[in-house]
């Protein structure tokens, strides 16, 4: 089984910046095997996509909402992955949850039910 945990979550003034870390933990957890994602909640529905990064690093794929404005990584040697949000906007609030992928896709996968593992979120206040 794997824990995810985030932390990172604040309260932040419009224009803002914060750093969510998501510390992955497991007696087997390989860092490499796992795409990792960024999900949070939209206004009455289900958990949007919002960030992801392939298992080595090298590609990111992330939503038109935050494209230029968020930065996903991860260092594998301390199974932790990063999501770097600047410019916060009042509608980026809501709690953002890190997801793992444990079928060692080849391809970044941007669906929520894609993912198998789950934290319980950290929470992000944007004041305007």
């Amino acid at each position: 089984q794997v824990q995810l945990v985030e932390s990172g979550g604040g309260l932040v003034q419009a224009g803002g910046s914060l750093r969510l870390s998501c510390a992955a933990s497991a007696r087997t957890f390989s860092s490499y095997s796992y795409v990792m994602a960024w999900f949070r909640p939209a206004p009455g529905k289900e958990r949007e996509f919002v960030a992801a990064i392939s298992r080595i690093g090298g590609r990111t794929v992330y939503a038109d909402s935050v494209k230029g404005r968020f930065t996903i990584s991860r260092d594998n040697a301390k199974n932790t992955v990063y999501l770097q949000m600047k410019n916060l906007k009042p509608e980026d609030a809501a709690v953002y949850y890190c997801a793992a992928d444990a079928k060692g896709s080849s391809t970044i996968p941007t669906t929520r039910v894609t993912y198998d593992y789950w934290g319980q979120g950290t929470q992000v206040t944007v004041s305007a």
